[in-house]
């Protein structure tokens, strides 16, 4: 099991940021995300930074901590301009760098090019092309490409990722679609649960729909002749009924239930004060220390 941290890009560099993501790897956290939007829900009026530019600066100010987008969606990228960015931030990092890739929803990024909000469909579409693009860029050398939704025309992308054959993918899916691509492409898969259980269902109706994902994320794999257990599963919480950072003891039981699900990354977002990731900094900083170690982990 491994215990992870999300960042949130609310602080300025100077103001505090640049300790975060420090103290984020003294914690030993086993990485640290952040979130890829434009801004989102309740922080779109206040501080907001971009994910990359966050990112590289993290990745100067630490060296053991992977570091990584949770999640990145084509909203508002495009693969050919996200694979040279995410090309030099591995080279940066020396290699600590997984992407977290999603389809993306409704938010304030759908409609912040001046674009109408995309279908569910239409996102399924655009994310399946994007991936399967994307995955090309990093690993070839030169890419062309004449797609639906994108275009590559002999795109360079030389020297390619310190990570071979390119740096992971984390693949948020629920719907089938989704898990497909996971299961081709990713080397992990990301879930924050069943969205409709968050605001009033019960901690055991969110384990049942897990563990009905994992069911379905095997059939995906077994679909395209892949073995499930090549995938890391990571639970981003913060999304379910469960409130695992409001004791130690309440995150060991947390972790051991998903652990038996067969999640084994969990990722916590760093406390944020008056907002909907507010906790007891010491219990957060508790559950870094010692959580995985009553697991066994």
């Amino acid at each position: 099991m491994r215990l992870s941290t999300v960042i949130l890009p609310v602080r300025r560099w100077s103001d505090g940021g640049k300790e975060v993501w420090q103290h984020a790897e003294e914690l030993g956290f086993h990485t640290a995300y952040t979130y890829d939007h434009l801004s989102w829900r309740s922080f779109r009026d206040q501080a907001w930074f971009g994910a990359i530019p966050t990112l590289t600066a993290a990745a100067a100010a630490t060296s053991r901590l992977r570091l990584g987008t949770l999640v990145t969606s084509p909203n508002f990228r495009h693969p050919v301009t996200l694979a040279k960015e995410l090309i030099s931030l591995d080279d940066i990092s020396e290699g600590r760098v997984t992407l977290g890739i999603g389809a993306g929803g409704n938010g304030f990024d759908a409609t912040a090019l001046g674009q109408n909000p995309w279908t569910p469909r239409e996102r399924a579409d655009h994310f399946g092309e994007f991936v399967t693009l994307l995955d090309r860029l990093l690993t070839q050398d030169v890419v062309s490409y004449e797609g639906e939704h994108y275009s590559a025309h002999e795109v360079r992308n030389i020297p390619g990722c310190v990570q071979r054959p390119r740096l992971p993918f984390a693949v948020a899916a629920t719907g089938p679609r989704g898990l497909k691509l996971a299961a081709r492409h990713g080397q992990a898969w990301v879930t924050t649960g069943d969205p409709k259980l968050y605001a009033e269902g019960t901690p055991e109706q969110s384990v049942a729909a897990l563990r009905g994902q994992v069911e379905r994320l095997g059939k995906a794999c077994a679909d395209v002749g892949r073995d499930p257990g090549e995938l890391r599963k990571i639970l981003l919480t913060g999304f379910t009924p469960d409130r695992p950072l409001d004791s130690f003891d309440a995150f060991v039981d947390f972790a051991g239930t998903h652990a038996e699900l067969g999640f084994d990354e969990i990722v916590l977002h760093w406390p944020i004060a008056d907002s909907m990731f507010a906790a007891d900094v010491a219990v957060f900083e508790r559950i870094a220390a010692e959580g995985l170690g009553q697991l066994g982990a």
